[in-house]
């Protein structure tokens, strides 16, 4: 068994973090970590929270670690790597109004030359059909 890691909160945080657990928008992972921190403050070990949310020992120490050095920032997961969307929401609404108000049809790769040609936006046919897809 490690050393004893319990953090200890007020009551704002504390209801803070209640709040955040029952939030619709808020990202199961943050959730979860909310309560992992609750359940320190409680007085659980750690090594009871890895168990009860399947998750290892370190896993538990690293999110009450972040807990103590960002706060409530330290939650959220940090931007993930690689490549970020070389398209912008405004130009998918551009398309789509050229869409519903042009009379002509237009299949994938003409969507895309059009997209390259007016937006300076390079995306294939696959990738431009699957954006419109998730848009509906």
């Amino acid at each position: 068994m490690g050393a004893r890691l319990r953090v200890f909160l007020n009551s704002a945080e504390n209801r803070t973090l209640f709040e955040l657990r029952t939030a619709q928008t808020v990202p199961q992972r943050v959730k979860d970590r909310a309560e992992v921190i609750r359940l320190s403050h409680q007085g659980m070990y750690v090594e009871k929270i890895a168990a009860f949310f399947n998750w290892h020992v370190q896993t538990v120490r690293d999110t009450l670690h972040r807990w103590q050095q960002q706060g409530l920032g330290g939650l959220w997961d940090a931007p993930r790597p690689g490549p970020q969307p070389r398209w912008q929401p405004e130009d998918i609404e551009y398309l789509e109004a050229c869409l519903r108000e042009e009379p002509r049809t237009y299949n994938g790769p003409q969507l895309a030359n059009k997209l390259e040609t007016e937006r300076q936006v390079t995306l294939s046919a696959d990738h431009l059909r699957r954006v419109l897809q998730k848009r509906g």
